[in-house]
């Protein structure tokens, strides 16, 4: 109690409730600020729920955030308990954070690593990315999708993909009552033009002139692309070989199942020219550097554009990726050689199970004349 002029004591000033009805009351403060209060009564017991300060809550939610306590209650749930479930819920930028950290542990691919949270900081998190998971809808991720859906359809597919999975850990965690709707998402967005998912391969009979036109260049690049050909692999394959795979006496490249797309480990026969190639990066190889095929950086692989960037440079519009198509239609139309064979050659996994099963094997020696084969006629030899 504050003490007067005379000292006498005055009685301390009380905060006023005014009851606005159905349970909604005011709370005046003897300082000037207030807030909303529900007041509810259930099985003889008065129970007081805050609904936050007047001046960031209007009456219109009061009224509303009172109509749910009131329903909560005659439907026998506890409203404090759904409060405390709904601060545990993540933001949707947070569970993609979490959905990253548990995925992101089973990714060989460092630019998946990097892609995967790049499209969520430009095409997600500004349009979702403060809602509650459990608060996200269908129209909201359609509506994000439908600014990128036919300009850039590859990476809003990919954004698509990555939203759902989000969704997906969510509602398996407990935080949202329904799955993902991302097929339903899908339909309410305009077909996407008809894409072509082939890499653009240079046809085979022009393979040859290509080599002798590339063996005028002397670089990684060209020595890393030149032995991609020759071996069918793929570039990711070849700009991260290292020198403890190659075993040079039995001229071959074994490749650990991690480093493979299919994550199954692959052996790679080496024919002369492959080797020679090997040989002249060992003569170059810089001190350290356990690479074969060094990028500019020290100590890091050659950037998965470099090889494209030396494609143009020729005046090539194909990729490093469709050399391995060209060897593909060579095999076919120019051979007797087995497509399982071919298939192998490539890395390439079997669909249909039985004949996987009955074909465990390499098919190593098989593989070894076939890229003899290959190599003769990309040095333009006949067998």
């Amino acid at each position: 109690m504050k003490s007067t002029s005379n000292g006498l004591s005055q009685p301390k000033e009380k905060q006023r409730r005014v009851s606005l009805g159905d349970g909604l009351m005011r709370l005046e403060r003897p300082g000037g600020t207030s807030s909303w209060v529900c007041r509810v009564q259930s099985d003889g017991v008065r129970r007081d729920f805050g609904l936050g300060s007047c001046q960031k809550v209007s009456l219109a939610q009061a009224r509303e955030m009172t109509q749910e306590i009131r329903s909560q209650i005659e439907t026998g749930v506890d409203p404090h308990v759904e409060r405390r479930k709904r601060r545990a819920v993540p933001t949707f930028k947070d569970a993609a954070v979490t959905t990253y950290e548990i995925h992101s542990k089973t990714w060989r691919n460092g630019k998946h690593h990097a892609q995967w949270m790049r499209t969520m900081e430009l095409y997600a998190f500004p349009h979702i990315g403060k809602f509650k998971v459990d608060q996200i809808t269908g129209p909201m991720i359609r509506d994000l999708l439908a600014e990128i859906w036919l300009a850039k359809p590859e990476t809003a597919r990919r954004v698509r993909q990555r939203i759902g999975a989000v969704l997906d850990w969510a509602y398996a965690s407990g935080y949202r009552e329904t799955d993902a709707p991302m097929r339903a998402i899908t339909k309410g967005l305009p077909r996407q033009p008809r894409r072509d998912n082939h890499f653009a391969a240079m046809p085979y009979e022009d393979v040859p002139a290509f080599i002798q036109r590339l063996r005028e260049r002397e670089s990684f690049s060209r020595l890393a692309l030149e032995f991609a050909i020759f071996t069918a692999a793929r570039s990711g394959e070849v700009r991260g070989a290292t020198w403890s795979e190659f075993d040079l006496e039995k001229g071959l490249w074994k490749l650990s199942k991690d480093r493979m797309k299919a994550y199954r480990e692959h052996v790679v026969p080496l024919t002369r020219r492959p080797l020679r190639i090997v040989e002249r990066c060992a003569r170059l190889r810089i001190k350290g550097c356990d690479l074969v095929f060094p990028g500019m950086r020290r100590n890091r692989p050659l950037s998965d554009q470099t090889l494209t960037k030396l494609l143009r440079e020729m005046g090539e519009p194909y990729t490093a990726h469709g050399f391995r198509s060209s060897f593909r239609d060579w095999v076919s139309e120019e051979t007797n050689h087995p497509s399982d064979v071919a298939e192998a050659a490539l890395a390439h996994t079997v669909a249909n199970k039985v004949e996987a099963a009955y074909r465990r094997g390499n098919l190593l020696e098989k593989r070894r004349l076939m890229m003899e084969d290959w190599a003769n006629y990309c040095d333009g030899r006949k067998r």
